[in-house]
């Protein structure tokens, strides 16, 4: 509390050395709007992609950056290597900018955002585990209540998706990130458990495998890189074992169908496996061996926690996310 007191202290000092930097004769020709339209520079660092979020043309946002930077004195975004990244003076602006306007947009009351009014393209990077599980209920909810909010969905590993949300890159990542970065904040969707599927047929008259049965058998690993360290190979080795990977596959939703017809192994997410549950030609079992389960969790950079429209978007997912 005393640490949000303090920022919250940060944020209206911030506002007011703005004002008084300038008399007032020079105050009058200054259009507060710029403030908005600075810290969606600074949380974009595109000008195409500010453009878009604050529904306006490119050449004003470029205009508008223009006069920012002679307000500031500062050149506020420069180029490096083909990308725009924060001068020191913006990375010291940026998070004191974004508390302070979410601030006024309490005092303003919540008329200040509508998502059925919003215009906005978000970028959301997940695989297609968390296409599968967060998709289906975000989709159908941006649909009935914000139809004019767009999304954009990319897949990278998990090393990829953190490096487009600290570089503005993406909005926000579904996933399992163990070790988060410095300013990336995260939010725990739901708790995880792992499964097994095999073929019911090469299973005979069993609904489950022992270690040695399991061990002896080849399996499909779902995995962007052609190695055998994730989770499941962990806790394996954890007890003195490894196994045979005879298929790697990058994608989640084409591995359970493969199964079948195969002496094949799938260890997954169990909600991977939730269209399995009923179907006759394969059998669901627990894993022979101890796994931990694991938190999924949606994350973003800091600098966009106050802006309204990315908070409704993750209060979305999360809300979704509990029902699935």
């Amino acid at each position: 509390m005393r640490h949000q007191m303090t920022h919250s202290l940060h944020g209206w000092k911030f506002l007011c050395n703005i004002l008084l930097m300038h008399d007032m004769n020079t105050l009058r020709g200054i259009d507060l709007n710029l403030l908005v339209v600075l810290d969606a520079l600074l949380a974009e660092r595109h000008v195409s992609r500010t453009a878009s979020r604050l529904n306006m043309s490119q050449p004003a946002v470029s205009h508008a950056l223009g006069r920012l930077r002679h307000l500031f004195d500062d050149p506020l975004l420069i180029r490096r290597d083909g990308q725009l990244v924060l001068s020191a003076r913006a990375l010291e602006i940026a998070p004191v900018l974004t508390e302070a306007l979410r601030q006024v947009r309490e005092v303003l009351g919540p008329g200040g955002f509508d998502p059925a009014k919003e215009k906005r393209t978000f970028r959301l990077a997940m695989s297609d585990y968390g296409s599968a599980v967060v998709l289906p209920g975000l989709l159908k909810r941006l649909r009935l209540e914000a139809p004019g909010i767009d999304v954009v969905i990319t897949q990278s590993s998990r090393e990829t998706m953190l490096r487009q949300v600290l570089d503005g890159d993406c909005d926000l990542a579904v996933g399992v990130f163990p070790d988060l970065p410095e300013r990336i904040e995260a939010e725990q969707l739901f708790v995880e458990h792992f499964a097994c599927l095999a073929d019911r047929e090469r299973m005979a008259s069993h609904d489950r495998l022992d270690i040695g049965a399991y061990l002896a058998r080849p399996h499909m690993l779902v995995a962007l890189k052609d190695e055998a360290n994730t989770e499941i190979d962990a806790a394996l080795r954890a007890v003195g074992h490894t196994r045979r990977i005879a298929v790697t596959l990058p994608h989640w939703g084409n591995a359970p169908r493969l199964i079948q017809g195969t002496d094949l192994v799938l260890t997954v997410a169990r909600k991977a496996l939730a269209l399995c549950e009923h179907d006759p030609a394969v059998v669901v079992f627990e894993p022979p061996f101890p796994i931990p389960p694991f938190p999924f969790v949606q994350v973003w950079h800091e600098r966009r926690g106050g802006d309204p429209a990315h908070l409704w978007l993750r209060n979305a997912v999360a809300g979704v996310s509990m029902a699935v």
